[in-house]
C-alpha cells in the first residue's frame, strides 16, 4: 500500500515538472509527446492539457488510496 502511494506521488511530481518545463518553452515551439510506443508532434498547449489530465488522474488515485 505504501509503495503504491509512493509511486503515485512520484508520478504526480513527474507530471507537474513536465507541465512546468512546458511552460518555460516559447509559445511558437512544437513538442513531441509520447503516445504508446510512438512520439507525435503537438503544440505546447495540447501537451500541457494531456499532462494536466495525468496529474488529475494521479491525484484522484492517491485520494482513493488515502481514503481506503
Amino acid at each position: 500500500m505504501e509503495d503504491a502511494k509512493r509511486d503515485l506521488v512520484k508520478q504526480l511530481r513527474s507530471h507537474e515538472v513536465a507541465i512546468a518545463e512546458l511552460g518555460s518553452l516559447q509559445p511558437s515551439r512544437s513538442v513531441y509527446q509520447k503516445n504508446g510506443n510512438m512520439y507525435f508532434r503537438t503544440t505546447i498547449q495540447n501537451a500541457k492539457a494531456s499532462e494536466q489530465k495525468k496529474v488529475n488522474s494521479a491525484k484522484a488515485k492517491l485520494e482513493r488510496l488515502n481514503v481506503a
